[in-house]
Formats: C-alpha cells, structure tokens, sequence
C-alpha cells in the first residue's frame, strides 16, 4: 500500500527530511570560498551538488538558507567573489568533512578545526585543499535565488563553471580520460547524520 502525503500539509522541515531522505545518495561538494576583503577561508559542505550540462563544463550547488533566512558565508562569498573551489569528499576525508560543517562565524575560517593544508588555484584567488583527489577551481555563471510561496529566498542556487580541473593520479585514466570511481572512494549523503560509501558497482548497456 502506497502513502500519499500532499506537500502542502507539510512543514516545512517534514518536506525537507522527505526530499533529502528520498533523493539519495547525493554527491558532496566541499567547497573553499574567500570573503570580500580575502582575508579568510571559508570551507563547507553540501549535498544538494550535481552536474548540469554535457557540453559545458557546469555544476550545480544548492546552500539552503538558514532558518532565520540569513545567507549563508558560502553563498555570500560565491556572490561578492564570483568564485570557489569545489572538492569530491573521498571516504578518508569524511570526519574532517563533517568538522567543517559546524556553524562559525564569518570572520572564522573552518581550516582551523582540521588539518588540511590548502594550495594555490591558478584561475580563481581562493585556495584548494591539497589532499582531495578532485578539485575544481569554479566561477559563478549563474546565480538563481529560489523563492518560496511568499517571495521569500528560500535557497541560493549557483551554476558553476569549471576551469580548471585537478586529479589524482590514482583515479584518473589520461588516455580516455575515465575517472576510476573505486580509487576515488566517494562518499554519498543519504538523510540527516548518515553517509554511505560506494558499495558494488555494474554494468548495464544501453539500448541503441
């Protein structure tokens, strides 16, 4: 038997549980960002992430706003710098993840709470985080504010371009430029304080 909940009897953190416990598992974008004035890094995670186009070089972010409405440091710094960078969480990464989740100050850098070194970025200011096997330096190519019922920003969506690409030698293949997904180990989010791993993969072709 099928339960059918309509969302409009939903709060909206019951709609939130739902869609983040159902549109799973998620990929997750650890993502460096600078202030306006430069002067600190901010380092977040978020797992509304995902690819946008096969022509183009473009991802999605989603960083839902907080429950006051306030944007968050990320968002704010994608709008005041117009760049970032963006890194896979491989399994070994996962707890130092988790630490940069916690809610700081802006004026705070998460850095602080791990021990992850950064590197410079050619193409964006901010710096990447030396130990992921993937990173992008990324620049805002759109900015779309999502409303709700009210006009109220609810989430602040940005599509992303690439435009430079780092990997580790282990996951990437240079001749066909294949991405070893079971070197890279990336860790999915499901619901609330739960992740998941790879697991087993296959095969299955498609029809022509």
């Amino acid at each position: 038997m099928m339960i059918a909940i309509n969302s409009q009897d939903l709060s909206a953190k019951d709609a939130y549980k739902l869609i983040s416990g159902t549109v799973i598992p998620r990929p997750i974008a650890w993502i460096t960002t600078y202030n306006r004035k430069k002067d600190v890094v901010n380092l977040a995670p978020f797992s509304f992430f995902s690819g946008v186009a096969g022509k183009a070089p473009l991802v999605s972010v989603s960083v839902l706003r907080k429950d006051n409405g306030q944007m968050k440091d990320t968002a704010r710094n994608l709008l005041d710098t117009k760049e970032g960078v963006v890194h896979v969480v491989s399994e070994g990464l996962v707890h130092q993840m988790n630490q940069t989740a916690a809610s700081l100050d802006a004026d705070e850098t998460e850095l602080a709470n791990t021990n992850l070194e950064i590197v410079a970025s050619k193409f964006v200011a901010v710096p990447g985080l030396q130990v992921a096997k993937v990173r992008f330096e990324v620049q805002v190519y759109q900015y779309v504010p999502i409303k709700d019922e009210h006009g109220q920003i609810i989430t602040d969506m940005f599509i992303l371009k690439v435009v430079e690409m780092y990997f580790d030698e282990t996951v990437l293949n240079q001749d066909n430029h294949y991405i070893d997904a079971k070197a890279l180990k990336p860790v999915a989010r499901l619901a609330g304080p739960q992740y998941a791993n790879l697991g087993e993969t296959y095969r299955i072709m498609r029809p022509k």
